[in-house]
Parts: structure tokens; sequence; C-alpha cells
């Protein structure tokens, strides 16, 4: 038997009456990944490291949102065509979360709620950017536990081994498949180490890091969408995700194009107290009250010395 790659025997696990599935397991790990990178990585840059979580919490509850709305949206005939259950479209614990939906709607949240705070959003993107990589690259265990989205038929030997539950119509049993999900998940992490080397070798204006984010998992995600065999509409030869995530690799390097000329700060800067601004009225201040006491002191010894001369002359 040739060699492969085995799925898991099971994706969830049952503490009493409580489903423990791998699949949120894998998510619920990379937010917590990215929320710790991006602490440390906004500390160094002179945030305040407490707002991170205050935005993941917004970001990840619409980005979940999103990417389920995403997912429903593109593949509607799972849950609104002829005899498919509409209320599945709300049991996301069986997978299906499209990730673009995700990024835009968490993306939009984290930055609204910035916006009502007054904090720059530039450093802020520029801080998550590689650990929202490093989520990503955990969140595709879970696909690993559910057995969903692999790719075409292969006989490499990391072929992925399939359940014949799981198995699609038209493959005999024992086929192997491309692991898309190993395969996205050493993209991210990649693109991750080489995002954080670029930070730390070059100079980038705000907002740049989270472009180059963007560019760089999209180029994965290209080919890796072009692996997958599970149903998605197609456009002129094409997957729907094909064209979309292509879509988004051009707008973010005409984003990191339009940022660079910008020139924006990629730290956070301090904001301006009161005190230098009011630095010269204060000095004028402070010299106006040294030259009243200077005359009122040169009064008051005038005074002593007339006092003095009039006590001299009656003693005469």
């Amino acid at each position: 038997m040739r060699a492969a790659i085995p799925s898991p025997s099971q994706g969830v696990w049952h503490l009493g009456p409580l489903p423990i599935r791998a699949y949120a397991l894998a998510i619920l790990t990379g937010v917590v990944v990215a929320i710790l990178v991006g602490r440390v990585r906004y500390k160094k840059r002179g945030g305040n490291d407490e707002l991170v979580l205050d935005t993941a919490l917004w970001a990840v509850i619409f980005g979940i949102i999103g990417a389920r709305a995403y997912h429903v949206i593109t593949d509607w005939q799972l849950y609104f065509s002829e005899g498919a259950n509409p209320l599945d479209a709300l049991k996301i614990w069986n997978g299906g979360l499209g990730i673009w939906g995700g990024v835009g709607a968490g993306t939009l949240a984290g930055a609204l709620y910035l916006r009502k705070r007054g904090v720059a959003l530039g450093p802020f993107a520029d801080s998550i950017a590689p650990g929202i990589l490093l989520a990503q690259a955990i969140g595709r265990l879970g696909n690993y536990f559910n057995q969903e989205l692999f790719g075409g038929p292969t006989t490499l030997p990391w072929g992925l081994q399939i359940d014949p539950v799981h198995l699609p119509a038209g493959y005999a049993p024992g086929t192997t498949f491309h692991p898309t999900f190993l395969y996205e998940m050493l993209w991210n992490l990649g693109a991750a180490a080489l995002l954080f080397w670029l930070d730390r070798k070059k100079k980038f204006a705000g907002g740049q890091v989270f472009a180059l984010y963007v560019v760089f998992y999209a180029l994965g995600r290209v080919w890796v969408e072009m692996l997958r065999i599970d149903k998605a509409h197609i456009i002129l030869g094409l997957r729907l995700n094909v064209w979309t995530t292509a879509a988004i690799a051009m707008a973010g390097i005409v984003a990191y194009i339009i940022l660079g000329r910008k020139a924006a700060a990629t730290t956070v800067q301090p904001e301006v107290s009161a005190a230098p601004q009011n630095a010269g009225a204060i000095a004028h201040a402070k010299d106006m009250t040294r030259s009243t006491q200077i005359e009122e002191d040169r009064d008051t010894v005038e005074q002593r010395l007339q006092i003095n001369q009039t006590d001299k002359l009656e003693n005469r």
C-alpha cells in the first residue's frame, strides 16, 4: 500500500452531553494566537495592547457571521435547492466558512470600532497582519478533521485518505486526494514568516504590511482553489472563488501603492499634550509674574529708604 496522510477517525468528542468539535477548537486556537501576536506587535509600535483584545471581540463575531454568509450565498444550492434543508445554513459547526466574507466583515467591524475610539488604523492593521495568517493556518486543521475541501485525486506520497462516508461520488474507495488544507497551512506559515522578516528589514508606510498580507494570502488561495473539487459556481471555466481571490489580490496591490504614497506612520504617534501647546503662554505668564515681583520689591526698598531718611532728619 502506498504512503498517504490518514484522515482523523473523528472530529467530535463528547464531554457528557457537550460536543467538543475540532473545527471550533481550530478556529478558537487561531484567534487566540492572532490576539497574542497582535498585542505584542502593537505594543512595540507604541499602542495600547489591550485595544487588540477589545477590537478582536467585534472583528471575530462579525467575521464569523460574514464568513458563514459568504459561504451560504456562494453555495446556496446546498441549503435552498430542492431536497435541501434551509436550516442547515445555521449549522456552522458542520463546516462552511467563506474566508473572504470573514476577512471583509471582520476588517470592517474592527475598523469601525477603532474609528469610534479615535485610533489610527494603519499601525493597528500592520500589527495584527502576521497573526491573522497564523490564525488562518491553524484554522485549516478544521477542514482536515471535517474531511472537507480537499483537492483532486493524486498518487503523491502525501495524498490524503478520505473515509468512505466523506468520499465524493464517482471516486473509488482508497483514492487519495491533494491535501489542500496542508498546502494552505504551509503557504500561510511561510507568508507569515516573510511578513515578520520584511517588517523588520524594510520601512513601510502605515497600512502597507496589512496590504501585503492580503496580497500574499490571496496569491496562495488562487492556486489552492484551482486544486479543489468540491462543488462551486464556475465562471468562464474558473471557480467563483478564483475570480474573487484574484480581484482581491489586485486590490491589495493597489492599496499597497496608494498607502506608500500617503506615507502615513506605521507606529502609534504620541498625543500632543496641552502643556507643550501652551508652553509659550505659560512662559510669558511666568515672566510677567517675575517682573511684577521685581517691581514690588523695588518699591518696598525705596519706601524703606525714604522712611530711614525721614527718621534721620527728625533725629537731628
